[in-house]
């Protein structure tokens, strides 16, 4: 028997609130990196030595603003993102369970992942086009190009440019990242949840304290990149491009100039600082996602 529609309702706005306040967390704790991650993806090989050579010589030309670089389009769209994003897996799991009570499997849980991408991406492909443009934009003036100071007049030059396909641009790209993305992102999540409880509270998850819920958050932060790094290097490569692609099959060519230019290799340029980051941000966005869903649904019990 299904659940009642005010239960469900309830879950989704729970799921919406809950979202909104592990975006927040997750743009706090891992943001740091997010300039030295996409300048390694879309620079040649040669202009960094690593991570911490990338990082260090944004220090050394911008100062400590400079890692935080392009985050002002994140900054504004976290919460949104995230809550849309937690929204659709709440919402995808209740359409496979019948009612959000019933414990999904694994299997359901990466559907739900999955599903959940594809309906993010039509905010995170716009806030994440704008960030890329902002963050690899510290040679531009050297170069004679336009230097944009935020995301509002980067997306008004986009627009005026190439019309709305100026803020789509790369949107099937964030698309095929997002699908195996998020679909690893929240079955690591839950795996790692679901083992603990099994250890520590006899089954219970919802007894879990806030240390095994990060645990829990790190490894599907970490299986978040495991799944889906080089379709990012891609997506990344797209979204720096000189005009937005006219064709669908630009995501295979714009692996094959990665790997003719590159090997292997290419496509995982800027990995660790990725992985490293995710850690503390998933880990404080889904204990922060869980333990909100437990107060508002005691409270509206």
């Amino acid at each position: 028997m299904s659940e009642a529609p005010e239960a469900l309702v309830l879950d989704e706005l729970s799921a919406v609130n809950s979202g909104s306040g592990g975006g927040w967390k997750d743009f706090v704790a891992g943001s740091l990196a997010g300039a030295a991650q996409v300048r390694m993806q879309v620079e040649k090989a040669g202009m960094f030595k690593g991570p911490v050579d990338c990082l260090l010589k944004t220090v050394k030309n911008e100062g400590v603003l400079g890692l935080y670089k392009g985050m002002a389009s994140p900054l504004v769209g976290i919460a949104a993102v995230n809550s849309l994003l937690f929204w659709a897996y709440s919402y995808g799991k209740t359409l496979q369970t019948g009612s959000p009570n019933i414990t999904p499997t694994m299997g359901q849980i990466a559907l739900a992942g999955a599903g959940a991408g594809v309906v993010n991406s039509v905010l995170a492909s716009p806030v994440e086009l704008l960030k890329v443009r902002l963050q690899v934009q510290y040679n531009a003036a050297a170069r004679g190009a336009e230097v944009f100071r935020g995301p509002v007049p980067l997306a008004r030059h986009l627009v005026q440019q190439f019309g709305a396909r100026g803020i789509a641009w790369g949107f099937w790209a964030t698309v095929a990242r997002e699908i195996p993305a998020y679909a690893a992102f929240y079955s690591g999540f839950e795996f790692a949840k679901r083992r603990f409880a099994d250890l520590l509270t006899d089954g219970d998850a919802s007894k879990l304290s806030p240390l095994p819920l990060m645990l829990s958050g790190s490894l599907g932060g970490v299986s978040y990149w495991v799944a889906c790094y080089p379709l990012d290097v891609i997506k990344s490569r797209v979204q720096n491009g000189s005009a937005p692609p006219r064709r669908m099959g630009y995501i295979a060519e714009t692996a094959k100039n990665i790997m003719a230019e590159q090997g292997v290799k290419g496509f995982f340029r800027g990995f660790s600082p990725s992985v490293i980051r995710s850690i503390p941000a998933a880990g404080v966005t889904f204990a922060t996602y869980e333990l909100v869903m437990r107060a508002l649904n005691n409270n509206l019990m």
